[in-house]
């Protein structure tokens, strides 16, 4: 495809000041001839369609406002190239998507997902994590010892008045180990990071916590790449979605040491692209769009 010439990077008042990569990928894309710029997802007077393509990069708020995020990818979606498509931004949107890549053979974290006006019965043996379906950075999410299933039900409960679905998942131990993200740029893999635990302590929602403490470079190994691949594959299928631009993929080990997938990130993740030197692999795929 031609070299799209006119291209915004999609933001929010919160991403533009705590994306660092944003001026960097904006300037690396205009070294490349590419009329770069950034946009406020819910600017009602800036001209979508006048672009070549619109790169979702860091709609940081999106799950506060997520009816009216949705609504604004369908329409940027109907004028003109949108990265991810919309329709890969609503189903990746709400993490009940796990379940789908489950049923589709792709080894993930178990989960089950309790909504609104289901019963809440926490009945799971060993630690748990309780997290609302819809979130990001980790929010409203936290981890509990058998000895809590009355605080992880009030949780819950606390989810549901607020009209979210929550998720219940078993605390793998060995995330310890430190949980994996693999980052594809183009529809081919790029880099890998390797994070610390974010759930340090029990019983207790801190939306204060770092999404990505102790952040290094990690060289996954062929069973990782291949669960990631696996996710993105089953994605492929059910949505009939070609390579997207970008996708992350987070694992984590279970007890036995096997990767499994704890999230699928396809919206507005970070990438890590220039602590693990992506950022010219980055503006080379966009300039193939």
């Amino acid at each position: 495809m031609a070299t799209a010439r006119r291209v915004v990077l999609a933001t929010d008042a919160f991403g533009r000041a705590r994306d660092a990569e944003l001026p960097v990928l904006i300037a690396a894309l205009r070294e490349r001839g590419v009329d770069a710029a950034a946009a406020d997802w819910d600017d009602a007077g800036f001209d979508w369609a006048a672009q070549d393509a619109v790169v979702i990069r860091s709609t940081w708020d999106y799950t506060e406002r997520l009816p009216e995020f949705l609504a604004w990818a369908s329409r940027v979606a109907a004028v003109t190239a949108l990265h991810s498509p919309a329709e890969v931004v609503r189903w990746n949107s709400d993490k009940t998507y796990l379940a789908e890549l489950a049923a589709a053979g792709v080894p993930t974290v178990p989960t089950r997902f309790i909504a609104p006006g289901e019963p809440v019965e926490l009945t799971e043996g060993g630690e748990i994590v309780v997290k609302p379906s819809v979130s990001a950075g980790a929010r409203n999410s936290a981890r509990y010892t058998p000895a809590q299933r009355g605080a992880a039900e009030a949780h819950v409960r606390m989810l549901h008045e607020g009209g979210a679905t929550a998720m219940v998942q078993p605390y793998l131990e060995r995330i310890v180990d430190g949980e994996r993200a693999l980052v594809f740029l183009g529809g081919e893999f790029s880099h890998a990071m390797r994070k610390g635990p974010v759930l340090t302590d029990t019983g207790r929602v801190d939306n204060t916590r770092v999404p990505h403490p102790d952040l290094v470079g990690h060289a996954p190994d062929a069973a990782e790449l291949a669960v990631a691949r696996a996710a993105l594959t089953a994605l492929a299928t059910a949505r009939a979605a070609g390579p997207l631009l970008y996708a992350r993929v987070d694992l984590a080990l279970d007890a036995a040491g096997s990767p499994v997938v704890m999230e699928l990130e396809l919206i507005e993740p970070n990438l890590f692209l220039t602590a693990a030197g992506g950022v010219d692999r980055f503006v080379e795929a966009v300039t193939r769009l």
